[in-house]
């Protein structure tokens, strides 16, 4: 029996194009479970405090965007953003990011993020209800490896970017298969 954590068992409401509906809005709802997301697969995932907002933006998004075919080479199914934002949010924020390769995933009520254990005040910011910044590799819903920003409190009056970043994350994924990670 393994001592690794899974990842938490919800159901996410996302929207997807249907181009049977026509019009301006093609879309509709689609609840997407954890299960959907990890199951039978390898899957890096990264979260951060918000669609729009500075560094996640100018660095998370976009640097996990440009690793994307080589995290594909190591074996990875799936890399996926995690954000407490709505899914018009991450829709539009995707489409301003012109985002092809990650899938961005609403976590809007904060479900995830709480059972993760990575959910934190931020309205200082003005923000409510985060997810602290972090990413992780699963395989098959198991939980691999997690890097979690130091610092890690309600109401942090920084945000640290030190070790959830695409980089940090596809050399930890070299190392293991080299056989050198932990």
């Amino acid at each position: 029996m393994s001592n690794r954590k899974h990842v938490p068992d919800v159901t996410f409401k996302t929207r997807v194009r249907n181009e049977a509906l026509g019009g301006p809005n093609p879309f509709e709802w689609k609840d997407v479970s954890s299960a959907d997301i990890f199951a039978n697969k390898k899957v890096v995932m990264f979260s951060l405090p918000g669609a729009f907002t500075p560094t996640c933006s100018t660095s998370h998004l976009p640097r996990y965007e440009e690793l994307y075919d080589e995290f594909k080479a190591l074996g990875v199914d799936a890399v996926v953003c995690v954000s407490v934002n709505d899914a018009f949010v991450m829709f539009q924020w995707g489409k301003a990011q012109n985002a092809k390769n990650v899938f961005l995933l609403p976590d809007g009520n904060g479900e995830f993020s709480r059972k993760m254990g990575m959910l934190v005040d931020k309205s200082n910011l003005g923000f409510g209800m985060r997810s602290w910044r972090y990413s992780l590799y699963a395989e098959n819903g198991e939980i691999v490896k997690l890097f979690a920003e130091p610092g890690f409190s309600d109401l942090c009056p920084t945000d640290p970017f030190e070790v959830s970043d695409a980089d940090t994350m596809l050399n930890y994924l070299r190392d293991r298969a080299a056989g050198k990670a932990a």
